[in-house]
């Protein structure tokens, strides 16, 4: 079993603690040449031309750990020479604020004793920091518009109104084109579909 970080909004944050979002969709770094791709039972994906794709996110039983925008630690000033002595103690999630909480940015002091506000950006999420940690249920792969009204409601997204009624699959479409651009869209692009599911209590 491995654990890797995965970056997440704070929309899809939510989402996740809502019980929305039981999937997540990433483009493949590289593209098959052809439509043809079929898996080998419990290993990789093997496309026609006999090309081997490994997904670089994990395998079933594989762990994610969320990465968020957040700042920490945080504590009181009072706390400041217990931090000194140990900062580890002070590395937990309990010490750390999350941008996706709707709160406002906190208030800090840096290395030189400089008082500042803000946010640190979801890529520089060290382990420690993370409250979310997710197991993968199912990887496959598909071309991105092939994507189902089922599997859309999983994706975690808005729905959007329709000749139809409320849907999610043009929710998802627009939340894609937001993110990665009209063009992705149009390119159709082959992703890996990865399931999870939440382990309760975050970081392991």
């Amino acid at each position: 079993m491995k654990e890797r970080g995965m970056i997440f909004n704070g929309e899809m944050v939510r989402a996740i603690f809502d019980g929305r979002k039981t999937q997540t969709r990433r483009i493949m770094k590289v593209q098959p040449d052809e439509d043809g791709l079929a898996k080998v039972i419990d290993g990789p994906f093997v496309d026609t031309s006999g090309r081997i794709y490994r997904c670089p996110f994990g395998v079933p039983g594989d762990r994610i750990w969320v990465r968020e925008t957040f700042q920490g630690p945080l504590f009181d000033y009072e706390q400041m020479e217990a931090y000194l002595e140990d900062s580890s103690k002070f590395e937990k999630p309990e010490f750390c604020q999350y941008a996706a909480d709707g709160k406002p940015a906190p208030e800090y002091y840096d290395a030189d004793d400089n008082l500042r506000h803000g946010w640190r950006p979801s890529i520089h999420m060290p382990r420690w920091a993370s409250r979310i940690l997710l197991e993968i249920t199912d990887v496959r792969v598909e071309r991105l518009n092939n994507i189902s009204e089922c599997d859309a409601k999983s994706e975690g997204g808005p729905t959007e109104c329709t000749l139809i009624g409320d849907k999610y699959f043009p929710g998802f479409r627009s939340l894609w084109k937001s993110i990665y651009g009209k063009e992705s869209w149009a390119a159709n692009p082959w992703v890996w579909v990865i399931e999870f599911k939440r382990i309760e209590g975050g970081a392991a």
